[in-house]
């Protein structure tokens, strides 16, 4: 009998997968930096709305909490985040998926995409996808 292999395999993601991600995020209310902790450490909802958000450079500006859990949520159905979860159930934290992560290493690197604002055919097929929940 073999040893089990000890060599965890990386999730492959399609093109598709990830051009989505990248642009749900990109026409997020977020800045890198909340994606960038988030790898590391859960962020509280608390945290990331209100002004407390754009003092930690979560937000461009304060978000209104229901506004800030809505984007947050768009984020978990595309497969960026999830919610943490404790011995109670679910908590108002939030961390990345393995495709968020990937995603964040690539926008954390890639300054094209950091300082460039989404195109209006980003925002348009970002808000079809959000709000007709298509699948890509």
């Amino acid at each position: 009998m073999s040893a089990p292999n000890s060599v965890s395999k990386s999730i492959e993601y399609s093109t598709a997968t990830i051009a989505r991600a990248q642009r749900a995020i990109r026409c997020s209310p977020f800045q890198i930096k909340l994606l960038t902790d988030s790898i590391d450490q859960s962020v509280k909802l608390s945290a990331i709305s209100g002004n407390r958000g754009v003092e930690l450079g979560y937000t461009r500006s304060p978000l209104p909490e229901l506004r800030a859990e809505n984007a947050l949520l768009w984020l978990i159905q595309v497969g960026v985040l999830r919610r943490e979860v404790d011995g109670q159930g679910i908590t108002d934290s939030f961390r990345l998926t393995p495709l968020g992560r990937k995603v964040a290493e690539r926008l954390a690197t890639d300054d094209i995409n950091n300082s460039k604002p989404p195109s209006w055919g980003d925002r348009l097929s970002n808000a079809l996808n959000r709000y007709l929940r298509l699948p890509l």
